[in-house]
This record gives structure tokens, sequence and C-alpha cells, in this order.
């Protein structure tokens, strides 16, 4: 069985989080030479019995789908993590079952990313709409680009708004789901949930059973049921980083946790990379803006977090996405993946070489650094003006708001 990337899905909620936000973060780990690219899509409508070609399969097309902003593997559809317009957040997490992942291509967890954002206005509806699609489509195939063997995994995902978060987690069509309101909640690439249960398949009970897994008298432990015999709970040193952080959690304590390489949160093996990160502030007052922090680049501890916010009138970043090879990709012909073409986009180029300073020559390295925060900073301190201000956002002067940033970076490091 493959091993699941130790990637960390981190949601804190007010009083822990501060000044009534709602702060969501996920460090992606992934292949370590994988690329990933930030892409935003806007709101459209589609004409009817129209079809959508996920990452593997078509599916039917719903009327209208919301805009959205996503961070992914530039060889797929999906997305690991992103963002919708009405301030809903989903990743995911590849997770290891007692059931072995099924290798025939259907839809990939990070597919159920990306078409949860853009069917749900809510973390709830976003739920329904995964679930559904789990039922009638199933999932499958391979998470990585490699030709030489199939990596699937079943699915865990977060998804979060501004009052609430869904903790969900799926083998094949099977779930369960926690609904979380208050404190802080860390996931990652095991099962986590237990005897506290707010929606399930309605099979869910009587398929262990069958299975011989359950016997039908015990309390129901979800992760105890469907975790591999040789896995060991022992995941989340992720969450005791965030759970005993003394003070309110913001959005700079999130960018910190999964800065963190000494717990493992942020990381950096032979095998796996942290290849990307995102951090959302969603203000429960409905009339400040969400804001979303991605970095478009590998290892959080060498990037910079960078602002975005949903107007109706948003810039495409084209530096911060990786070149489209359309039918000729490697990935969409079969038998997929005899090539592996170059997917690095210009500020993945111009990360490559901050990267290179940063882990070889010590005193420049150290300038590098403290340039690339103080750079950062003042994009959280802009943020938090608009965040405390009174005044309605002015849509013209944040459209443009991750390209500038993106464009700064580069021409910082050139």
């Amino acid at each position: 069985m493959a091993v699941a990337p130790p990637s960390y899905c981190f949601v804190a909620f007010p009083p822990r989080a501060k000044d009534g936000l709602v702060v969501f973060g996920k460090n992606s780990a992934r292949p370590r030479d994988e690329v990933q690219e930030v892409v935003y899509f806007s709101a459209a409508d589609h004409e009817p019995e129209s079809k959508v070609e996920c990452t593997y399969i078509s599916i039917n097309q719903v009327p209208r789908t919301h805009a959205i902003v996503i961070s992914r593997p530039a060889w797929l559809w999906g997305a690991e993590m992103g963002a919708n317009e009405h301030g809903v957040c989903i990743a995911n997490e590849a997770i290891n079952a007692r059931e072995p992942a099924a290798e025939t291509e259907a839809l990939l967890g990070m597919d159920l990313v990306r078409l949860g954002l853009e069917r749900g206005a809510t973390a709830k509806e976003a739920l329904d709409v995964i679930v559904a699609l789990l039922e009638e489509h199933g999932q499958g195939g391979n998470y990585y680009e490699d030709a030489n063997s199939c990596h699937s995994f079943q699915s865990a995902f977060l998804i979060v708004d501004r009052e609430e978060a869904w903790v969900l987690e799926t083998v094949g069509k099977y779930w369960a789901a926690e609904k979380i309101t208050e404190g802080v909640k860390c996931i990652c690439n095991q099962l986590s949930l237990t005897t506290k249960i707010d929606a399930e398949h309605p099979e869910l009970r009587s398929y262990a059973q069958s299975q011989g897994w359950w016997t039908g008298e015990d309390e129901f432990n979800f992760s105890e049921v469907f975790s591999p015999a040789d896995d060991h709970l022992t995941c989340c040193s992720g969450r005791d980083t965030l759970e005993k952080q003394e003070e309110s959690i913001t959005v700079q304590t999130m960018i910190d946790v999964l800065r963190d390489k000494a717990r493992g949160v942020c990381v950096d093996s032979e095998s796996f990379l942290t290849t990307a990160s995102v951090v959302s502030v969603l203000p429960q007052n409905g009339s400040s803006p969400c804001i979303h922090y991605f970095t478009g680049t590998p290892d959080p501890s060498r990037s910079i977090f960078k602002p975005f916010i949903f107007v109706d009138d948003v810039k495409l970043v084209p530096k911060a996405q990786s070149p489209c090879f359309g039918d000729d990709d490697p990935a969409k012909k079969e038998p997929r993946f005899q090539e592996k073409p170059d997917r690095r986009h210009e500020l993945y180029k111009a990360h490559e070489w901050a990267r290179a300073v940063l882990e070889s020559d010590e005193e420049q390295g150290q300038k590098l650094r403290k340039t690339m925060l103080e750079l950062e900073k003042q994009g959280l301190e802009a943020m938090e003006e608009i965040l405390t201000s009174s005044d309605p956002l002015d849509p013209t002067e944040v459209g443009d708001l991750f390209y500038d940033c993106v464009d700064t970076e580069i021409k910082f490091f050139k």
C-alpha cells in the first residue's frame, strides 16, 4: 500500500482564534518535484446537459458554478486546497484505510475538493455535494504523476465556512462526518473520527458489520473500525502545536505552525515536500471580506504568503500558473504519464533561486529571509487594516492584489 504523505489541515474558531475570525490552514505534502499552481476561476453559467472533464472522468455539469481560487498539482483538474466566493474553504488529505483505495480511475479526492467549492455555498452544502458525487461516481485512480505505479488513497476533507467546519472522512463510497463550531481541529493522513459522528452514510454501520470489522454491539468508533491494523494514531503532532498556543490564534500563528519543521508539520523529507500552503481568515461578521493567503511555492518556511480577496473583477495571475499542454498533456493521454513535461511557472522558477540561496549561503540567505518576511509582513498589515476598517472594500484596489504580490515577489528574486 502506498504511503500517504503527512499533510496537515487546521481550523481554529473564536474564542481560541482572535477577533471573531475563523482561521484555516493547510500544508500540502506531495512528491518533492511536483509543481503546484494557484488558479482563479470566475463564476460561470453552463449549458443544460453539459459535462465537466475532471482529472480522469467526465461527469454532469451543474447550471452554475461559484468563483473559486485553488492551489493544485499542475497536472490535474482538481485541487489540494482552495476557497470560493462564499467563504467556503476545503482541503483534502490522502489517507490509508482498512479497505485499499480503488486503482480504477474515478474521481480523485482532489477533484472532490474543487467540485465542493464550485457547487457549495456553505460548508454543509459542499459536504452534501461531495458525498452525493462519491455515491454516484466513486473515488479512485493515481494520486501522483507516476507511470511506474498507481498510488491510490481514500480521502478525508476539512470543509470550513464562517460559522462551522465539517471533518469528512471517506472509505470508498462510505463516509462519516463531524461538525465543529469551537476550539481547534487538526486532520492529517489518518482517520481521526471516533464516536462523535454528526452525519454518516446510511449503510456505513451495516457495511462495517458485513465485513466483520464491527460486532454491532460495541460502541461504533469510526477510526477504530476503518483504520488499517498497523495504523497507530500518532498523527497530529500538529494538533499539539496549535492547541498549545497560549495566545489567541491569528493568521500569523497559523503561518508559524505551517512553517514548523521540528514537529513535522512542514515536510521536507527524501520523498516528500510541502509543495504549497494556504491560510484563510474568515470573519464571522459577514460584512468583512474573507482573505486567503497562498504561497504558490514549496516549503512555507522559505515562501511568502500572499493575499487574495474575491471581488467581481479579479486580475488573473499567469505567472503563478503552469504551462498548459492541452490534449498533448501526458496526464491526459493513455497510457498516462509516459513523459513528465516541465510544469514550472514563472513564480516557481524565480523561487527556486531563493531556495538555493536560503539553503547554501548563510549570510546572503539570512538577509534574503529577512527581506522576504518583511514583504510578507507588509501584506499582512495591509490586510489587517482591511479587516478592522469600517469602510466598505474598494474592489478596484483588491482585484489586482494577488497579481501585484506575485509580481513584486518575482521582481525581488530577480
